[in-house]
């Protein structure tokens, strides 16, 4: 009997998971390092895998998803080895 395949982060959606780990709630960033957005695919992909979930709608920018990370989210940015 085959077990169920565990998914594993790509290393853009690691980043962006282990960036969410020191901060409070586990807010995940809207932008990267280099002060452009994230990638919807990357935050659409991390939502879908339960890695991360959206937190609140922001009146300002409604197309913006503002995500939190999950215990998922979490188990996974920690258990990935680092580069």
């Amino acid at each position: 009997m085959a077990g169920k395949k565990q998914i594993q982060p790509t290393k853009v959606q690691l980043q962006w998971l282990r960036r969410g780990l020191s901060q409070p709630g586990g807010k995940l960033p809207l932008f990267d390092e280099n002060g452009r957005q994230i990638g919807e695919k990357t935050v659409r992909s991390c939502i879908e895998h339960g890695w991360a979930a959206p937190w609140f709608d922001n009146p300002v920018k409604p197309d913006w998803l503002i995500c939190k990370l999950t215990d998922a989210g979490r188990r996974a940015a920690n258990a990935a080895p680092s580069d």
